[in-house]
């Protein structure tokens, strides 16, 4: 078992732990249920060539422990001070160090639009991450049927939320549906973890849809997001290239300029 099935099976437990402990209606009597969402597509498509949606995370599987005493505070309000598209917080406890309540802390921070970084394989996640204040949330090819794609997606639309798919492979194009916001390429294969940012080019050459197309993981060179933006990728997610850095906040800011220095943007 690789630990990407690990981390579904811990997570269907979870799941079903959850379930006994909130109800769907408590849930929905949540302060931030009734808003309206943040536009994390519109957000990037804002951004030009330097549109970073800047990560959260304590630590990994494949790096362990990344900066295990961030809190959530100052790490988010530096992102949006930096000029960051987006905030993608990890909720994931055992593996990635994060909680629900960490999405909450950073929605009574920042306007920012916000990504619930979950693995989700059932539709009250997607309450949870309503009720919690996300404005987008991630679904992986990887580990969800076609059929169960574009269920979870009309679910998350129903509520008002964005969807984003990630997805690694060119076998994984047929779970593209009409419903997504954002489609991202994970340039780390989640089975061996191995980074191959010209794979994703090429598979970016492939996608054809009304949706934003984004580049994800691996991604520590604003010289990379050039050559990605250039190949037609419209957004950044770098978590770990800020978060070992101490200073998130400062790292995400002067990546954001460094990357409009070589495209030559004021």
């Amino acid at each position: 078992m690789n630990i990407l099935e690990k981390i579904i099976v811990t997570k269907q437990r979870e799941v079903t732990e959850r379930k006994q402990q909130i109800t769907t209606g408590e849930l929905e009597q949540s302060a931030f249920f009734g808003r309206t969402v943040n536009s994390m597509s519109a957000s990037l498509k804002g951004k030009g060539p330097a549109a970073i949606i800047a990560e959260f995370k304590r630590r990994s599987p494949s790096k362990g422990d990344i900066f295990n005493e961030a809190e959530v505070i100052p790490v988010v309000s530096s992102y949006e001070e930096a000029g960051c598209a987006g905030i993608s917080v990890l909720t994931d406890q055992q593996y990635f160090g994060g909680s629900l309540d960490d999405l909450v802390t950073a929605r009574n921070a920042v306007d920012v639009p916000l990504l619930r970084k979950e693995f989700i394989i059932d539709e009250f996640q997607i309450l949870e991450a309503k009720s919690a204040g996300a404005d987008l949330i991630l679904l992986i090819a990887e580990v969800l049927t076609r059929n169960e794609v574009a269920h979870l997606s009309q679910f998350a639309r129903s509520l008002g939320l964005e969807v984003l798919l990630e997805m690694h492979t060119e076998d994984q194009i047929d779970k593209i549906n009409p419903y997504l916001n954002i489609v991202g390429i994970n340039n780390r294969n989640l089975k061996t973890f191995k980074v191959d940012l010209d794979a994703s080019i090429r598979l970016l050459s492939r996608l054809e849809g009304d949706f934003v197309c984004i580049s994800e993981s691996g991604i520590s060179d604003p010289q990379a997001v050039v050559k990605l933006a250039t190949a037609g990728f419209e957004g950044f997610l770098v978590g770990e290239n800020f978060m070992k850095t101490k200073s998130p906040g400062n790292a995400c800011k002067k990546f954001i300029q460094d990357v409009l220095k070589y495209t030559g943007q004021p």
